[in-house]
């Protein structure tokens, strides 16, 4: 799990914000999972230590990879043997939860499980403040068949139970599974106890008493921006401009860098059609593809960059706090140069590239803390996502979505032969690279082949 990208202490927790569990409650195929997820990247981006206690993988640890759990494990009458090995796989998860808020400065606490019954839940509070640490629930309800059916595709197309099968028919046979093993589930309406719930992936909220402290504000503040809906991200740089060395000046797109965007857009337009044909041929619904929203900064190379989308009818929005990171004195300075004239900060900058700033430039902490707007509202988007930026900014936001280290956010590559694809996943985000063809240096413009190559109509994609 990554270290804190925008503020850090020496203990791993924020000042007066106390000890909390955060305890997850709803039946499979509700996003909990994606939930808790999403919200210990997030606080971990704040600086909160935060670990994630997923109880269906105590279960697994403790009935081994062949076992198989009683028939009747779920049931509030289940028989006495079924009752006590739910009982030893609850008081294991426990246990760890905490010896880790007590040994290991944890904070928060994400305990990610059904917890089906009132009685259950008012128990764990209970239990949890005999241990000084505050509950606070968190009930994804659901009730909007289309966000199920996909919820259910989504988690459980992969696994070995539905190996070759019709993916709607494995959605209904997961969802009727659910009903079976847990025939009981009791809404959030208990008034003593803390709790947040979120309705049909976010469409309406209801709180209860959550007023803890700074920190059970922002988590608030956070699920208020968060969706469970699926939707792709794609991270492309943007072009190369007449003055590609200079942060200053905000130059018009070079002649190469018009046929990068072009190359770029209709490589991105093509691919997602692609992905849309082979969903269908898996055995998918024949559906329209998602809208796509670009970002952009404010500066004209990115602006430019989404022109081409822009004349095909997708919608543009530029944002300020997406500016490249400002390189303060060494603006056009070879790295040699800058070891001769600056060899102190050279060596600190090597020592912690993520906080390190040049003489009068921004550090790429300094660029997080800047683009903190910019990551709620990439939580809120529904829409698919283009961010068009400079490689800095790409670097920190792939950094958030796919939790990369401080240490390593300076280094990250992003080529301008590839568009970066984030894909949601229960438990952690996938990337995978999109080749842009035609990018080879022989074939750009001002080489004697590029006008040749650009006349051709192959678009092949790798």
């Amino acid at each position: 799990m990554a270290p804190a990208q925008l503020y850090s202490t020496m203990s791993g927790r924020l000042f007066h914000s106390g000890r909390i569990t955060i305890v997850m409650v709803g039946p499979p195929a509700r996003g909990k999972t994606h939930i808790c997820v999403s919200l210990a990247r997030y606080l971990q981006w704040l600086g909160v230590k935060t670990r994630i206690f997923h109880l269906g993988d105590y279960r697994r640890a403790t009935i081994g990879p062949d076992g198989s759990l009683p028939d009747d494990y779920f049931f509030p009458d289940a028989s006495p043997s079924s009752i006590i090995l739910r009982q030893k796989i609850l008081k294991k998860c426990r246990e760890d939860i905490y010896a880790w808020l007590n040994h290991e400065n944890g904070q928060v606490a994400i305990y990610d499980a059904v917890n089906p019954t009132a009685s259950g839940r008012r128990s764990l509070a209970k239990e949890f403040a005999k241990h000084d640490v505050q509950t606070l629930f968190i009930e994804s309800f659901v009730n909007d068949e289309r966000i199920l059916h996909d919820n259910a595709i989504n988690v459980k197309i992969s696994s070995p139970d539905f190996a070759g099968m019709d993916p709607e028919v494995a959605a209904t046979m997961y969802l009727k599974r659910i009903e079976m093993r847990i025939p009981v589930f009791e809404t959030m309406d208990e008034e003593e106890l803390n709790y947040i719930k979120m309705i049909n992936a976010g469409e309406k909220f209801f709180y209860n008493n959550v007023s803890f402290g700074y920190l059970s504000h922002r988590i608030v503040f956070y699920l208020t921006n968060l969706h469970i809906k699926s939707r792709t991200t794609f991270f492309a740089r943007a072009g190369t401009t007449t003055e590609e060395d200079s942060y200053k000046a905000d130059a018009d797109l070079s002649e190469q860098g018009r046929f990068y965007a072009q190359r770029m857009s209709e490589t991105l337009i093509k691919h997602r059609e692609q992905e849309r044909l082979e969903l269908i041929a898996k055995g998918g619904p024949d559906i329209p593809q998602r809208p796509l929203s670009i970002w952009t900064s404010t500066r004209l190379r990115t602006i430019q960059t989404a022109d081409y989308l822009k004349e095909k009818g997708y919608k543009v929005r530029q944002r300020s706090q997406m500016s490249q990171i400002n390189p303060g004195v060494c603006e056009k300075m070879s790295e040699r140069v800058i070891r001769q004239i600056y060899p102190e900060e050279v060596e600190k900058h090597g020592l912690d590239p993520y906080h390190h700033r040049y003489p009068r430039a921004e550090s790429y902490h300094d660029l997080a803390v800047r683009l903190e707007p910019i990551i709620l509202e990439l939580e809120r988007e529904q829409s698919d996502l283009l961010i068009i930026a400079h490689e800095s900014v790409l670097r920190v936001l792939f950094a958030y979505l796919m939790h990369c280290s401080t240490m390593d956010i300076p280094n990250l590559k992003f080529p301008r032969d590839e568009i970066i694809e984030i894909i949601p996943a229960a438990y952690q985000n996938e990337a995978k690279r999109i080749r842009i063809p035609g990018l080879d240096p022989k074939l750009l413009p001002g080489s004697p082949r590029w006008y040749q190559y650009s006349r051709q109509s192959t678009h092949e994609q790798t």
